[in-house]
């Protein structure tokens, strides 16, 4: 499993326990799961970037090379976000022993209706609902809440520098997405308690991590919700306070050998996080087909 941005491997520890003890968290002893929850590059406690080579291709790599060396024959791969990107990654280069992935931020977006919306037009005609609703989505994100990536895209060392030097700057930059992408009108503290925001944030003070994990964006300088071409079994959950909410039009364009998709009434962005119990289960179900 793959965390993102602003978030860390604190993201998925809420998981753990449904995933790998099925049967104390309402699962059959069949369901449960080994874990590998690395930390990317630049992220928390590992180790920052001293090259420009840690690309999602280079991360992707290496977390085959991690599940080898760990002995895992068969594996199958999970992410949101940064995660998510990671997951569809390691999906295109099929290493020898990946079943399958699960993303909860797929990247769906037709070429057509990407540069639709690169160019700001209105949504084009024929669109179902689903669709026109996404659109309205990223175009939100586009026109008003894509200031954070333009900065790490473009300035991430300067944007660093403040960062690194004012702790209020710090908390202020990662909570404006809480407040943003959690399943909670705009009060996060609906959906993550003020100390598990504070641990998020606290770890990326203490290791000094804002800039090097910025770099990732520097690095990616690219749309991660356009359309990919994912060929091996894969499976999606829309969660209703994502960025946007996939269709599944569009999802079966996108990963063609869809095993499962399915649409929750509850999570946000941080799905893990924000909602330990569903996220579980949607994985156990997700994954059955492939055991």
């Amino acid at each position: 499993m793959t965390h993102g941005w602003p978030g860390s491997v604190f993201e998925e520890l809420k998981v753990i326990g449904p995933l790998t003890d099925p049967v104390a968290n309402g699962g059959r002893a069949e369901d449960s799961f080994d874990l590998v929850l690395p930390s990317m590059p630049g992220y928390g406690f590992s180790g920052k970037p001293v090259n420009t080579q840690w690309t999602p291709d280079h991360i992707a790599r290496a977390w085959e090379e991690l599940m080898r060396r760990l002995g895992y024959q068969h594996y199958v791969a999970q992410g949101g976000d940064w995660g998510s990107v990671i997951a569809d990654k390691m999906a295109a280069q099929k290493p020898p022993g990946l079943l399958g992935i699960h993303v909860n931020m797929p990247a769906t977006v037709p070429p057509a209706i990407a540069k639709s919306l690169q160019a700001g037009s209105p949504p084009p005609a024929g669109l179902s609902a689903k669709e026109r609703a996404a659109y309205k989505s990223l175009d939100n994100l586009y026109t008003r809440g894509g200031g954070y990536a333009a900065m790490m895209v473009t300035r991430p060392q300067t944007i660093g520098y403040a960062l690194a030097d004012s702790p209020v700057g710090q908390a202020a930059w990662m909570y404006d997405k809480f407040a943003d992408w959690t399943y909670s009108g705009g009060d996060p503290e609906r959906s993550l308690t003020k100390d598990e925001m504070l641990d998020d944030i606290t770890l990326y003070w203490l290791t000094n991590t804002s800039t090097s994990a910025a770099q990732l964006y520097w690095e990616n300088n690219a749309n991660n919700f356009n359309a990919v071409d994912i060929s091996i079994p894969a499976a999606v959950t829309v969660f209703p306070g994502e960025i946007y909410q996939a269709p599944r039009s569009w999802t079966e364009r996108s990963y063609h050998n869809l095993i499962y998709f399915n649409e929750v009434n509850k999570g946000g962005h941080f799905a893990a996080w924000e909602q330990p119990q569903i996220f579980a289960e949607e994985l156990r179900t997700a994954f059955k087909t492939l055991r």
